[in-house]
């Protein structure tokens, strides 16, 4: 939750923006003393409102301390999203929106690194871009994981991968995670597994309608069945009322647990 707050207390965080690369270079500034080998995925993109430079942060890990960390050991992404959507009429801060899946990563990147053998199989990925620069359209959002969906596409490295999990929204006081009713079957349903297992599942439902976000990309493009863990029935969702006040650590931690049983299970 400290985590959560830091990203929260810069402000809003749009792409390209001066506060986004200060939270950026916090996130790498965590990462990296935890044993993490951090590549900051750059590229631009043209967008509703001109070219705008984004960058992806992508953290892996040696279960042996080697340098360069290798790029075949990963067999699941663990991911989150980092901008917050920009407002020119309110201050959006993202407690929820941005900040507690991002806290919630970095967390998980300690929490992996005392567990060097599994954390060698997973990737983390901070994705840029997630939210419309404009309004989400087929050509505006999501700019941080297609572009990362397509370079694991183009290198054939997607192959490696057995799944990923996304995270987006998961602080809520009143937590309910809405999976999409689309949901690749066996992540989901290991999920929920997972969920029983950590006495957490009466947090999990699955959502009336299709979503959109960072996993669809990931499905569609790197064709690696990803599930997104997102509270879409919270009530502060793009509104300046997203703030730490609404948001409990317990939350995060439920999600945390639920998300780690599944890994560890997956990735004996």
């Amino acid at each position: 939750m400290a985590e959560v707050k830091r990203q929260a207390d810069i402000g809003p965080r749009p792409s390209g923006s001066r506060e986004l690369e200060l939270a950026r270079n916090h996130i790498v500034s965590v990462l990296e003393p935890l044993g993490w080998e951090v590549e900051r995925q750059e590229f631009s993109d043209q967008t509703p409102r001109g070219p705008i430079k984004f960058a992806n942060i992508i953290a892996r890990f040696s279960a042996d301390g080697a340098r360069p960390v290798p790029t075949n050991t990963q067999r699941a992404i663990l991911c989150s999203h980092y901008d917050t959507k920009r407002y020119s009429t309110i201050r959006f801060v993202g407690a929820n929106d941005g900040a507690s899946s991002t806290g919630a990563l970095l967390e998980a990147a300690r929490v992996l690194a005392l567990n060097p053998a599994l954390a060698s199989k997973i990737e983390l990925v901070f994705f840029d871009g997630e939210e419309a620069i404009v309004q989400f359209t087929e050509e505006d959002g999501f700019y941080g994981s297609k572009h990362y969906a397509k370079a694991q596409r183009d290198s054939k490295r997607n192959s490696q991968f057995v799944f990923g999990v996304l995270w987006d929204m998961i602080g809520g006081a009143d937590l309910t995670i809405t999976l999409p009713p689309d949901s690749p079957p066996e992540v989901a349903n290991g999920i929920l597994a997972s969920a029983t297992a950590v006495g957490t599942r009466q947090h999990f439902t699955y959502f009336d309608r299709q979503i959109g976000d960072d996993h669809v990309p990931l499905n569609v493009i790197a064709r690696i069945p990803t599930v997104d863990l997102i509270d879409m029935s919270y009530q502060w969702w793009h509104t300046q009322d997203d703030t730490l006040d609404r948001l409990s650590p317990a939350s995060l931690e439920k999600i945390g647990q639920t998300t780690l049983h599944y890994l560890q299970t997956k990735l004996k």
